[in-house]
């Protein structure tokens, strides 16, 4: 039992010792925080089921006149104080953002854009919200880092879903206009795998007492209010487990001991905070004991929306820059955008930054109409986004040459136009990192979209269940099966004429795409029932597939996208064709690429690769590192994170 305040002092209870977990353990703890009912449709889990529901996204929804009203009046403040009072370059040169820039946005109420009037925020749709990050990011990335991890993933999204009425009255004001919010789960030995959090909550009368280190704390170093996931040990009285907590940032014993430094963004506010024998009010507590991993995942259903905002503020600005440049660089006797080998990367940026708006948009109106469930959605425009994006900016690089190398600050002093290429390229490949890893999104949303399967046949693959376990889940297999299969032979993608709304006369026929669509959910859907069948309870280590499986879905999700976009401008702007052409360019790309990662579902170099990865541990391979010198510094590869007061110089420094 926990000794609590009045019984034995607090200080003689032993400290919680960092979790060992096996594998499956870990797995467990993380299929335990998943949200595990769907209670409303979504489009891209009926796609993986091999389910083309059209009728779930088209027509395209669209914003209220009152949500475009207020969220264009906001966009227009915040474009003219960007403009007048940001210097981009500045923030890259000093990796700091001018205190009176921040505060100059809190005046604006730029802190509380998802934040209700009642609380006084302006209470933006996400639609609106993603346009002011791609606005500010647009300016300065640190700029938007700074406002999504304070709204996304910060305080205010987590109390919006999970705080009390006494909770949203105290702590949301205070994000709408004066304090910064951060959000800490990283450790500096925990990643994606949370079953081993050691940062400890322990009940002690009517607060918890925090003690641990927390990693990589994006706004941590300025944060006046952090959201802490911290381990709350099983006792009398409490359920413990992961739980989610509001901390204020002044409170004894927290210390920020250091301002981490970056290959990109570097004007964030990332640190390290180490919290020693730290109290916290239960009322502080979000949600249940036990919850704050549920909490994390919830949050991040809509917050991961921010990093493919940053992604299409960049693909807008690349195409800018490769037309401008492109068309004033000569080689040869025309401009170098008229030589094929040029011309073909800047129709991938045009045709991929159409499609980036196209999933954005579409993914954050279905959050705003809160019909549909889009964790999965969310999930794929994160991870296609971060790819895409990156791949957008290397390429906006290599066409510029020598120049997408060369620094803005030595283009401008000898003379050029200083545009920052590479610091665009730097900037974005912490997107394939932040709010989950590609590969991690790859087995998130693996997970989510074998889910009706799981849920009928799980028992049936489980080492651990009895015979008449898997007697009973054969059965209820055998008849989902018997229904679902033969769905998944012959559909709508296989009518010449189906969706014939998609070829107006004058434009590129869409409908082809949708058909196409249509018949490769189905062909996914058989590729993953196969699979499954093959590997059974192996299925889970076969990540090389899954991620696979995932990257066809995602694109077969933004193609869904950009041609429902295209008709929507269609019917609604003047540049319908124009919309039309880039939608038929991204999808003829985005077919290419499909048919490679089909080709690639059964043959590739997975098994081969195993092989070399156990060779490389076990030093087989070492006599290839020869020959060169490491310029590694000397050091553990994690640092110990032990806990107990800290012995270095706090370097927190709100803002005011």
């Amino acid at each position: 039992m926990i000794p609590i305040r009045g019984e034995v002092s607090l200080m003689s209870a032993p400290p919680l010792k960092k979790p060992t977990v096996t594998e499956r353990e870990a797995r467990q703890v993380a299929e335990a925080a998943r949200e595990q009912e769907w209670r409303k449709p979504s489009f891209a889990k009926e796609l993986f089921l091999g389910r083309f529901r059209l009728d779930l996204i088209h027509p395209h929804p669209l914003p209220t006149d009152e949500a475009v009203r207020r969220g264009e009046q906001f966009l227009t403040k915040l474009r003219d104080f960007c403009e007048t009072k940001v210097d981009g370059a500045l923030i890259e040169r000093e990796a700091r953002i001018p205190d009176g820039v921040i505060n100059g946005l809190k005046e604006l109420g730029a802190f509380g854009m998802k934040i209700d009037p009642k609380y006084g925020g302006l209470g933006l749709t996400q639609v609106y919200y993603n346009k002011a990050l791609a606005l500010a990011g647009s300016a300065s990335p640190a700029i938007g880092v700074l406002l999504s991890a304070h709204q996304s993933i910060g305080v205010p999204q987590p109390l919006k879903l999970f705080g009390t009425p006494e909770q949203k009255q105290k702590f949301l004001p205070r994000c709408a206009r004066t304090d910064i919010s951060a959000f800490l789960l990283t450790e500096p030995d925990v990643g994606s795998d949370p079953a081993r959090l050691a940062t400890s909550a322990v009940p002690d009368g009517d607060d918890y007492v925090l003690d641990g280190v927390k990693l990589w704390t994006t706004n941590g170093v300025v944060a006046d209010l952090l959201v802490v996931m911290a381990r709350v040990p099983k006792s009398e009285g409490h359920r413990g487990g992961i739980t989610a907590f509001v901390v204020e940032t002044d409170s004894p014993g927290i210390t920020v001991e250091n301002r981490n430094a970056f290959m990109g963004l570097r004007g964030i506010e990332n640190g390290v905070t180490r919290f020693h024998q730290v109290r916290v009010p239960a009322a502080n507590r979000i949600g249940p004991e036990g919850a704050g991993l549920k909490i994390a995942l919830t949050t991040l259903n809509t917050g991961r929306l921010s990093l493919p905002a940053s992604c299409v503020a960049a693909g807008k600005w690349c195409l800018k820059i490769a037309r401008e440049w492109s068309a004033a660089r000569e080689q040869w006797g025309k401009p170098v955008a008229h030589h094929e080998a040029v011309g073909q990367k800047i129709s991938f940026i045009a045709a991929t930054t159409f499609a980036l708006e196209a999933v954005l948009d579409l993914s954050s109106q279905m959050a705003d109409e809160d019909r549909n469930d889009i964790r999965i959605e969310g999930a794929l425009a994160k991870l296609f986004a971060s790819e895409m994006g990156w791949r957008i900016a290397d390429e906006l690089v290599q066409i510029r040459g020598g120049r997408g190398f060369e620094t803005a600050d030595s283009l401008r002093a000898r003379g050029e136009r200083a545009v920052p290429a590479e610091q665009v390229l730097r900037d974005l490949r912490i997107n394939r990192i932040f709010e989950g890893s590609t590969e991690i999104m790859h087995l998130l949303i693996a997970r989510e979209a074998v889910d009706a399967h799981l849920s009928v046949a799980g028992d049936l693959i489980d080492p651990e269940k009895s015979l008449s376990e898997k007697a009973k889940a054969g059965a209820g297999a055998g008849v989902f099966y018997a229904k679902w299969l033969p769905k998944l032979v012959t559909g709508t993608g296989q009518l010449p004429r189906a969706y014939g709304d998609f070829h107006p006369p004058g434009h590129p026929d869409l409908s082809t795409h949708l058909r196409y669509v249509e018949r490769n959910a189905r062909k996914l859907a058989r590729s993953t029932f196969y699979a499954m069948s093959r590997w059974q309870g192996r299925m889970e280590t076969k990540q090389g597939f899954l991620g696979r499986i995932v990257d066809i879905g995602a694109e077969l999700f933004a193609m869904s996208a950009a041609v429902v976009r295209a008709e929507l401008l269609r019917t609604t702007e003047a540049h319908g064709r124009e919309a039309y052409q880039l939608a038929d360019t991204f999808c003829r790309q985005s077919r290419i690429r499909v048919e490679e990662l089909f080709a690639r579902l059964w043959t590739n170099t997975d098994t081969v690769d195993r092989k070399v990865v156990k060779g490389v541990l076990a030093g087989a391979y070492e006599w290839l590192e020869r020959g060169v010198i490491d310029p590694s510094g000397e050091g553990p590869w994690i640092a110990d994170a032990t806990p107990g007061p800290s012995e270095k110089e706090n370097v927190h420094r709100p803002v005011r």
